[in-house]
């Protein structure tokens, strides 16, 4: 079990007795901006979906892949990152403004403790922009309006959406929150995303009995969706090769990678 920092209080909204998603998968990439109760959790999840952590690791390995790709081979300048997370090595805007320093980016999070770790954290270069808003992924228009005060949104804009919709109950308002972000930002954005799938073709049975644990022991609660269910998100969007797959499997470091069940995929406006 990793050494635990405790992160820093003094909202109402932080509660430390249970277990919650931002320092639970801080947890499992390694790092140590969580407590005990998110360790507790995490390992029992792990004991149920061996795994969690290969997910994980796989989906940050995806984002700094699709970050890259954007930055270096599609020329975008601006990133709307929902669902930030607590701040590790190479976050969204170190990646852009290393390839183009003029880079803007604005993260979004509503979690007590990323709030205080993102504004202390998440300073980008003299030439960019580095913004966070504290706002839920529920309230697109907040969203929008919000971030609007940092991206110029008549220039493209990648919206960045990792492993956020799982944690939208209902399939019809998360496909209504991405219609209502993408519709807010102009041709050629690219919406970047991934998402737990209990699809047996790569993996995911134990999803569920991991998820239904979760539920019942930690914050916030969360669904896994089939590949065509997180499909209809990229509605009136064209796919970049290779399409939706495996995140580990999009645009692999090496010439292979193992499959693990969250999947992801990269879409432009037309």
């Amino acid at each position: 079990m990793s050494e635990s920092h405790t992160p820093p209080s003094g909202s109402a909204r932080l509660n430390t007795g249970v277990a919650h998603n931002a320092r639970v998968w801080n947890y499992w990439i390694g790092g140590k901006d969580n407590y005990e109760v998110d360790q507790r959790v995490g390992d029992h999840v792990a004991s149920i979906n061996p795994v969690i952590r290969d997910i994980a690791r796989a989906d940050r390995d995806f984002l700094g892949r699709a970050v890259t790709y954007l930055t270096r081979e599609r020329g975008v300048r601006q990133f709307l990152d929902i669902g930030t997370g607590l701040p590790t090595a190479d976050n969204t805007h170190e990646i852009a403004q290393r390839i183009a320093p003029d880079s803007r980016v604005v993260y979004v999070d509503n979690d007590p403790i990323v709030l205080v770790h993102a504004r202390t954290l998440l300073t980008g270069t003299r030439e960019g922009a580095t913004a966070y808003i504290d706002a839920d992924v529920h309230d697109p228009d907040a969203i929008r309006e919000r971030a609007a005060g940092t991206l110029d949104v008549t220039r493209p804009v990648a919206v960045m959406m990792l492993g956020i919709l799982n944690f939208v109950l209902d399939t019809d308002k998360a496909r209504e929150i991405v219609r209502r972000i993408m519709a807010a930002v102009p041709s050629g954005s690219f919406l970047v995303l991934t998402h737990p799938t209990y699809d047996p073709e790569i993996g995911g049975e134990l999803q569920v009995p991991a998820m239904e644990f979760w539920n019942a022991n930690a914050t916030p609660p969360i669904t896994a969706r089939s590949a065509a269910d997180i499909a209809a998100f990229f509605e009136g969007l064209e796919l970049v090769e290779p399409g939706l797959v495996s995140c580990s499997q999009w645009h692999p470091a090496s010439g292979s990678a193992v499959a693990v069940p969250q999947y992801g995929a990269v879409a432009v406006k037309p």
